[in-house]
């Protein structure tokens, strides 16, 4: 049971990513929510088997990263254009 509920969670944000695709900072969110859904799979396979947490500790270290470069590119496209509309710039696609 535990298993359907991780793959509903999962497929939930996958499609909350492709429907946001117009605005970066939905688009972020969704992925931070993707994030912690894998860090709930990968910690919940971890502990059935009894092995060591230590790779859960280098995800969250490497998600921390993801997230912080993520804010940052949409700092500077919202300073450089105004809005985190993704479809109004011509220089990205």
């Amino acid at each position: 049971m535990l298993m359907y509920f991780q793959i509903i969670l999962f497929l939930t944000g996958m499609y909350m990513f492709v429907m946001n695709r117009k605005h970066l900072l939905l688009m972020l969110l969704s992925l931070e929510y993707l994030v912690v859904v894998l860090f709930l799979n990968l910690f919940f396979y971890l502990s059935m088997l009894e092995n060591d947490y230590f790779f859960s500790m280098i995800f969250l270290t490497m998600s921390v990263c993801e997230s912080v470069l993520g804010l940052s590119v949409l700092i500077i496209m919202v300073r450089v254009h105004g809005n985190d509309y993704i479809m109004t710039f011509s220089n990205l696609w």
